[in-house]
């Protein structure tokens, strides 16, 4: 998170922006904006894509580490994640090169995981499950799946996925487009 805090506040100097100026661009106000900088806050993915908008760069840009290509990522450099509003953890698994369109992740949903909030944005996911159960809410359809099962949808639809069992349900998860 301390990177993306200063890549936030070099790429809003080296615009010449004020706290004012991008508040007026995202519209996240500007107390909250400076609580980002500083590293003070969490900042929910909505908010990062508004501040990306704002600064005209890729979402992923705020996680990337180094300019040079990476196709293989190791066990080892696994940085587990949480998304502000959401119960579960997200590990990344994909290389880093520019024309990337696909965020592939695990994703470890906690027991008794219920929805918070449907999403919809234009793309596609696809999730396969590695251990135990979800439900998962796409449009009007609602889908078991154990695990060995997978499900492949447009994101367009309103979706949601919950962990309703009192065990850990793990998801390889695959998105486009890339938002982190």
């Amino acid at each position: 998170m301390e990177d993306i805090c200063l890549k936030i506040k070099e790429l809003r100097t080296k615009k010449g922006l004020t706290l004012k100026d991008l508040s007026y661009k995202t519209e996240l106000s500007v107390s909250f904006l400076s609580q980002i900088e500083r590293g003070t806050t969490s900042l929910a993915i909505n908010s990062l894509k508004k501040i990306a908008e704002a600064f005209e760069v890729n979402i992923t840009y705020f996680f990337e580490t180094s300019k040079k290509e990476k196709y293989v990522v190791r066990k080892s450099d696994h940085k587990p994640f949480e998304i502000k509003g959401l119960e579960s953890k997200y590990t990344r698994l994909n290389g880093e090169f520019p024309s990337r369109s696909l965020a592939p992740f695990i994703i470890k949903v906690s027991p008794n995981q219920k929805k918070t909030k449907s999403f919809n944005y234009q793309g596609e996911e696809f999730y396969y499950v590695l251990k135990g159960a979800i439900v998962f809410m796409v449009g009007e359809d609602e889908f078991l799946l154990r695990e060995g099962d997978s499900i492949h949808f447009p994101s367009s639809l309103p979706h949601y996925g919950e962990n309703l069992l009192d065990q850990e349900a793990i998801l390889l998860c695959c998105i486009t487009p890339v938002f982190f």
